[in-house]
């Protein structure tokens, strides 16, 4: 099959090299444009960039798709198929429209549940046992197209969004080479989403980073997997912010933010407690909670109180 492959981040480039593993044509890449990053700024191209320069594909990083230049170069590179991964950029209708086998979507849901922009961090914020990722033809819609097939798997119970990242990314490389076969011998079959069953979610925002200790043991533990990358999840002490990288569940009850216990570091909840197993304070480093407590020289839990 020729293909044009358009993706962004660490999320697409296993969809892309399994394309490329599987001996199809790939005759370009398009992707997001080469952005700054880090404290000195340094210009960084996307992974799907690096992943494409190392196999010898062309790459196209254009500003714009709504100006009539991409859909030029698309009809030069003639592609029977575009794949598209966590572009990061919306498609206009001439562009879905052109490949003689559609424009297929692999997203990180199962459709037509959590449409948009951070499904991954939503299906554990829910606290969902299963997820999964969908292969779907693109429309003008927000991930609303035609569903194509659909790979599942279970979350686990201290899973993180990272983890979980990694696994929808290979299920949605081994997919997509799945979809390009049936698409080969024309037994591609589709359905469509049901929109009474659909959901939307939003970017992730440095506003969603604050934990409420009111909240139950399960709401918390699964904001911290959830915002376990990005922005990370907060408490406070003494007004100062600590972000929470790992926790665990406790059967432990007590006041919210009260801590129950110093060995493993156990703070209560709304309903149930949180072990915290590393911790940020701010201004430093990452660290086990252990260093932590190690480091404020107490002795006893109840010198202690997280807000």
């Amino acid at each position: 099959m020729r293909i044009v492959f358009m993706g962004t981040p660490d999320f697409s480039v296993p969809c892309l090299q399994s394309l490329i593993d599987d001996k199809n044509e790939i005759a370009a890449v398009f992707t997001q444009p080469d952005k700054p990053k880090g404290r000195k700024m340094i210009l960084t191209p996307p992974p799907v960039k690096v992943c494409a320069e190392k196999n010898g594909i062309p790459v196209y990083q254009p500003t714009t798709l709504r100006d009539g230049a991409a859909l030029e170069i698309i009809k030069s590179l003639q592609p029977q198929m575009i794949v598209v991964t966590a572009y990061g950029k919306i498609l206009p209708k001439e562009i879905i429209d052109y490949p003689e086998y559609g424009c297929i979507n692999i997203h990180a849901s199962l459709l037509p549940e959590y449409r948009g922009a951070a499904p991954i961090q939503q299906a554990i914020l829910d606290g969902k046992t299963r997820t999964g990722v969908t292969a779907m033809y693109m429309d003008e819609g927000l991930d609303t197209g035609d569903m194509l097939m659909k790979t599942e798997l279970p979350i686990g119970e201290n899973e993180t969004a990272d983890e979980l990242h990694d696994r929808l990314s290979a299920a949605g490389a081994e997919l997509i080479v799945r979809v390009v076969h049936a698409a080969q011998s024309g037994t591609l079959t589709r359905t469509p989403q049901d929109d009474s069953k659909s959901s939307y979610v939003k970017m992730l925002t440095k506003d969603m980073s604050e934990i409420d200790l009111k909240s139950s043991a399960h709401e918390v533990h699964n904001k911290v997997r959830a915002l376990s990358s990005w922005p990370g999840a907060v408490i406070r002490l003494n007004g100062k912010k600590i972000k929470l990288h790992s926790t665990l569940l406790s059967d432990k009850h007590g006041q919210p933010g009260s801590v129950l216990s110093l060995d493993p570091l156990t703070v209560a909840c709304g309903q149930g407690a949180v072990i915290i197993l590393e911790l940020q304070p701010e201004g430093k480093k990452r660290m086990d909670s252990k260093a932590f407590i190690n480091g404020l020289h107490i002795s006893s839990a109840d010198e202690l109180k997280f807000d």
